[in-house]
């Protein structure tokens, strides 16, 4: 091969390495910059304390189950009653998924007025109720799909 054309194979693989190189700056920044409104700022904002649910209203809590669907916990059953249920990474969350799409204190699951709702507690990566990002305290129907990280769950009676 002459001196030129190795020359030019040499040229064209290091215009290549540079391009590989700008392309991953690029994607790393994209991927590192947030909106500024779903920046976190700080610590999430904790709610006051659900009101304890009526008697009358306790006997829709009772009996409801949260059920994992999908993820390495499936199969796994939480009887709920009127105690909140924590999902996440840490060791005193109630349910405790190793996953590494999922916050120490990803969200929590408690009752309210005679219904089941989800918070998310300032997750990176979000909570989701069928396919929908919640940001504030959802009602968590029957059978729709939680997702938390690579796991879903489902609230089952």
């Amino acid at each position: 091969m002459s001196e030129l054309a190795l020359t030019l194979v040499r040229l064209a693989f290091l215009g290549l390495l540079w391009l590989f190189v700008l392309l991953t700056i690029f994607v790393l920044r994209r991927d590192l910059r947030q909106p500024a409104e779903t920046r976190p700022t700080g610590r999430p904002r904790q709610p006051k304390a659900p009101k304890p649910a009526k008697v009358a209203r306790q006997a829709k809590v009772r009996g409801t189950k949260l059920v994992v669907t999908e993820g390495p916990l499936t199969g796994t059953v939480i009887p709920l009653n009127t105690a909140q249920v924590t999902i996440g990474r840490a060791p005193d969350s109630t349910v405790v998924i190793e996953d590494d799409y999922a916050s120490s204190r990803h969200a929590r699951v408690y009752p309210s007025e005679g219904a089941w709702l989800v918070e998310d507690l300032g997750s990176t990566n979000g909570t989701w109720i069928n396919r929908t990002r919640i940001t504030t305290p959802t009602v968590l129907p029957v059978g729709v799909p939680l997702r938390v990280g690579r796991t879903t769950l489902q609230l089952q009676r």
